[in-house]
């Protein structure tokens, strides 16, 4: 086990992917697991579009209490967002569940209405049930629907009904949208730990010490093929299928797929369940991590198992995950103690404030930073070390942070954001002869700060 995993940790280093933890589970019992010393399995984190799964699940709950049906159109409970366009009229939570409404992307990011009012405003643009269109909009009227049927929030409904029984973390918790709620397509805010628990009630087949606490017939839909998603043009295993709310990488398996590398793998023929969490945003293929997943860690476990051979570390195996940081040459290293003005209009702070030595030092920006496009950001004060990644607060998150002197005259900066919205920083600060310095900086993340990105000229304050 710690060969496969150290496999997948190398991949995700040499693609800049900063891989945050991994659990494996056969038939309930954890066999190995992997974290980073700047990540645990209790760490909450943002799991994004792995809340799709679970409002799906708060639906499932509420059609078998009698609450709602999955073919009603979604306005008979919505009813003063009326009149509306023929096609959203015919809309069924169904449609929704599966990816298969009128919308061909996200609507609240199209338009100045609110979130919920979003999905009946925006001019549809197909009839429902024709095509699979991601729509994390959908997501958060369903989780809209679960609020207004039971009310109360979205985490307060399940928390007594599916939560607690299975022992998920009451600091569990969602991000909400400008309406105040739950953000039911991407706001959940969990611990590792509490995804591998879900995932061994989905193995399951949702029952709990004899308990069933999630409807078999909705759990047999949500995981059979609803929408056929074969023009997916990202990950090979986002193109198997789609259930509800649940991608189906293979014939029997399916999958929780969250921004950034956040993955519930599970296999109910095999009993297996394989959690992982990462931000790949900063790698412009990172979407290939989800098969990468699939390649070095679970099929050879696949392999063990399917032979029936006994998994090598079934003793749960722990391994320490390495953290991304910038190729370092302690022999580059120079002290560095200057203050640097901007020497052209442009974006990046007016000044930067370096003070270095052999084994690292601090980065400071004396104001508030100009992005390319013109936007603001909060400027920096990190520190730095060569020899380790820092864990630090930066712009009011907790960060880590790594350097390193690549060159003579070249130092890189990596820093990851690990607050409600994970976001990848990186900075490389370059020195020309005369003693110019240029600054080359990027930010990724769905809500970076955008101030972040730019590129300035900097000469020394005389």
């Amino acid at each position: 086990m710690e060969g496969l995993i150290g496999a997948l940790a190398r991949r995700s280093a040499a693609l800049d992917i900063a891989l945050h933890t991994v659990q494996v589970s056969v038939r309930g019992e954890t066999v190995a697991h992997a974290v980073s010393e700047r990540t645990g399995l209790d760490t909450p984190q943002r799991m994004y579009s792995v809340s799709k799964t679970v409002t799906g699940l708060a639906i499932g709950l509420l059609a078998d209490e009698g609450l709602l049906s999955l073919d009603d159109p979604i306005t008979k409970h919505f009813p003063e967002m009326g009149p509306v366009h023929p096609w959203l009229a015919a809309t069924t939570i169904r449609h929704m569940l599966a990816m298969r409404g009128p919308h061909r992307s996200t609507t609240y990011k199209r338009t100045d209405d609110g979130w919920l009012e979003s999905y009946f405003r925006v001019p549809p643009t197909h009839p429902p049930g024709t095509v699979f269109t991601y729509d994390t909009s959908a997501s958060y009227t369903l989780a809209a629907l679960v609020e207004r049927l039971s009310a109360t929030s979205l985490p307060d409904y399940l928390r007594p009904r599916l939560f607690d029984p299975v022992g998920i973390s009451p600091d569990l918790r969602f991000l909400t949208g400008p309406e105040g709620i739950a953000h039911g397509g991407s706001g959940l805010i969990c611990t590792p730990r509490d995804l591998l628990r879900l995932a061994r009630l989905l193995l399951d087949g949702g029952v709990r010490d004899g308990v069933r606490l999630l409807p078999a017939d909705y759990l047999r839909a949500a995981t059979a093929p609803q929408a056929d998603t074969a023009l997916q043009n990202s990950a090979a295993a986002l193109r198997g299928g789609y259930g509800y709310q649940l991608w189906l990488p293979r014939p029997g398996w399916w999958l929780m797929f969250g921004l950034g590398g956040q993955l519930v793998y599970g296999s109910p023929e095999r009993g297996l369940a394989v959690v992982v969490t990462a931000d790949f945003q900063a790698c412009p293929s990172g979407d290939r991590f989800i098969d990468d997943v699939l390649d070095l860690l679970i099929d050879p476990l696949v392999e063990e198992l399917d032979a029936d051979r006994a998994l090598s570390g079934a003793h749960d195996t722990a391994v320490e995950l390495p953290w991304p940081a910038p190729r370092h040459v302690a022999a580059h290293a120079r002290p560095v103690a200057e203050r640097y003005a901007n020497v052209v209009d442009g974006p990046g702070p007016a000044e930067l404030v370096l003070s270095l030595d052999d084994g690292g030092g601090r980065l400071t920006s004396a104001d508030g930073l100009v992005g390319a496009d013109g936007r603001t950001a909060t400027g920096w004060d990190v520190e730095l070390r060569f020899d380790r990644p820092v864990r630090t607060v930066v712009d009011d998150q907790p960060a880590v942070v790594t350097a390193g002197w690549t060159s003579p005259d070249t130092l890189d900066v990596r820093c990851s954001l690990l607050g409600d919205n994970l976001t990848t920083w990186r900075t490389r600060l370059a020195w020309a002869q005369d003693g110019t310095l240029t600054v080359q900086s990027q930010v990724f993340g769905e809500t970076a700060d955008h101030g972040w990105n730019f590129h300035a000229t900097y000469r020394a304050d005389a």
